[in-house]
């Protein structure tokens, strides 16, 4: 990638801050989509902010910074918004030290250990269970279900998760996600999730923008997902840019926006401003 001739493109010359979605964007499982960590550094000499916007909840900020150093890419803890961090500031705000259930791995309930919460396992008493929160849990289990369904339905814990997303980028292919998990405790409960933390829902991108200072017409998203990505950056009005290293394919796009075309009831938040083949494509070479 020579960059002694880029220039970015048109639609992104006035950009101030980029967030990046992670699996799919920047990596796909371990290992580096090329040249992406170029592009976060020419951005970052021409004085763009760069965050990341990750819904994958299993690691620690602390674990995404680790690798994207070994990366070559330099970043820091506040750098970065997961669904897992997003999640913990936004029960916090509804209950403080909170007793918590957790479906999930390190990254959430690290997070909401950090806001003082209690992470109770599935030999707690039920009913002082506040929350029952869900995440990607590759031990999930028959036990841990029974006993989210327990403190929902018998106790008087609230469901939160903090993303659904069907599936889960890696290097060959996808993985289950988070999804998988909430619908689990969504069937057995008969009670949807009262809030999902993660994209699409815009919790995280508005505090990108307050954190900065910016507005929207200064900030675009890169992601590879439609319904989360792309979603949650058209509802808080920010540039959206579908990058296609990931889960979504040119042909889904060609389709979307057919159907909007014919179909006027399609949501139209599901359409990007900007597609790339890949992160290079952001530049007029």
């Amino acid at each position: 990638m020579n960059d002694v001739h880029l220039e970015l493109i048109n639609e992104l010359k006035d950009i101030k801050l980029a967030i990046f979605d992670l699996d799919g964007v920047v990596y796909r499982g371990h290992t580096l989509i090329p040249n992406s960590d170029k592009v976060i550094s020419y951005l970052k000499e021409k004085s763009v902010k760069i965050v990341y916007n990750s819904n994958n909840s299993t690691a620690t900020r602390q674990m995404y910074v680790d690798r994207l150093r070994n990366f070559n890419i330099q970043c820091e803890i506040k750098d970065f918004y997961t669904s897992a961090s997003i999640t913990a500031e936004e029960i916090t705000k509804l209950k403080q030290n909170a007793i918590i259930f957790v479906i999930g791995e390190t990254g959430l309930r690290e997070e909401l250990k950090m806001r003082g919460h209690t992470v109770v396992n599935v030999d707690y008493e039920y009913d002082k269970v506040d929350f029952v929160i869900v995440g990607l849990d590759r031990a999930f289990n028959y036990e841990k279900l029974t006993f989210a369904q327990t403190c929902v339905l018998q106790g008087n814990a609230k469901f939160y998760a903090t993303n659904a997303d069907s599936t889960l980028p890696v290097a060959n292919g996808l993985l289950p996600g988070a999804g998988v998990m909430v619908n689990a405790v969504e069937t057995c409960t008969n009670r949807k999730p009262i809030d999902i933390f993660g994209k699409p829902n815009p919790f995280g991108i508005i505090a990108m923008l307050n954190d900065t200072d910016m507005s929207p017409e200064q900030a675009v998203i890169f992601g590879d997902r439609l319904n989360t990505d792309i979603i949650a950056g058209n509802r808080a009005k920010i540039i959206t840019a579908l990058v296609l290293t990931g889960v979504t394919k040119k042909s889904d796009v060609i389709k979307l926006r057919e159907d909007i075309l014919q179909v006027h009831e399609i949501d139209k938040d599901l359409n990007p401003d900007l597609v790339f083949d890949s992160l290079e494509d952001i530049f007029v070479k």
